[in-house]
């Protein structure tokens, strides 16, 4: 791919470097720092007329990236790049999607302007839709939306003897569900029943005929791993082994690994969606097929 430079923000080279060698394309060269009141500097190094440009940059504390990737990103632009390609495996500000009350600010919304406003095209791996059903309905740019669940079947089909998939909740089952049948294992999902208006109980269902497996708990984002956590817990009282957690995005707010493995986690395993000692599952090739595909053409 020789019409392609590539180009990380700082805290994403492994990634960049990876997709740099599978693409095969040129390591893009630019100096991105602070000067010393903390205001950021950008020098675009690489010759980019007429190249597509692509910036590696996953979003996860985001308010410490957008202005040196809003920076990066116009310079390329006035240095002749032919377009600008955002690959951000978490695609953060998902959360605030509607305003809750009165005076907040809906964030999804002007983040995904402010995005649409420098970049071309978007590249990301199962943000957290919440109540949104596409990233079309904020986003007014091209965005790709890639799933990291068949590498987490593989995974689990690969590495755990007699998994069984547990999910926390209703909400959680299709999920679940997805991946447990990829990796042609069973799954479950927690039963809760409302004793009162203040206490529910929660139940492992068939728990007898699941003893001698090893619990699997997925999730798309481990943050305060608090669901995590909870699930954990009920699984101990109904007499099952520690289980495996596994989570696409580790953001790990407030100690969540070490909150995990101290609940009774096994082990947490996590894709590299956001570099993390957890991480056990590549996206490398998923976001370089993604990038191959679409380099040349914006739609």
């Amino acid at each position: 791919m020789n019409n392609c430079v590539l180009f990380s923000i700082p805290g994403n080279e492994f990634l960049g470097h990876s997709l740099t060698e599978l693409l095969h394309a040129e390591p893009g060269e630019a100096i991105i720092r602070h000067f010393p009141d903390g205001e950021t500097y950008v020098k675009v190094i690489s010759n980019v007329y007429g190249k597509d440009a692509v910036i590696i940059c996953s979003l996860h504390h985001p308010d410490n990236k957008i202005l040196p990737l809003y920076f990066l990103a116009k310079t390329l632009k006035e240095f002749g790049a032919t377009s600008v390609i955002l690959v951000t495996p978490y695609l953060a500000y998902m959360r605030q999607d509607k305003r809750f009350t009165d005076g907040e600010c809906i964030s999804s919304e002007l983040f995904a302007r402010l995005i649409s406003g420098f970049i071309d095209k978007l590249i990301t791996i199962d943000p957290h839709l919440h109540r949104r059903s596409s990233l079309d309905e904020i986003y007014s740019i091209h965005c790709a939306v890639l799933h990291a669940s068949p590498l987490i079947s593989k995974w689990i089909k690969e590495n755990i003897d007699k998994p069984v998939l547990i999910g926390p909740d209703s909400e959680s089952e299709q999920w679940v569900s997805e991946v447990a049948a990829n990796a042609d294992a069973p799954f479950m999902i927690l039963e809760k029943i409302r004793k009162g208006d203040r206490k529910v109980q929660v139940s492992v269902p068939e728990v007898e005929k699941y003893k001698d497996h090893t619990p699997v708990l997925v999730d798309d984002i481990i943050s305060t791993a608090h669901t995590m956590i909870e699930t954990i817990g009920h699984l101990k009282k109904a007499g099952m082994k520690p289980p495996v957690c596994i989570g696409i995005h580790p953001v790990m707010a407030s100690r969540a690994y070490d909150k995990l493995i101290k609940a009774g986690a096994e082990k947490i395993v996590t894709c590299n969606s956001i570099t993390h000692p957890s991480n056990g599952i590549k996206v490398d090739e998923l976001l370089a097929d993604e990038v191959c595909k679409n380099c040349f053409v914006i739609n």
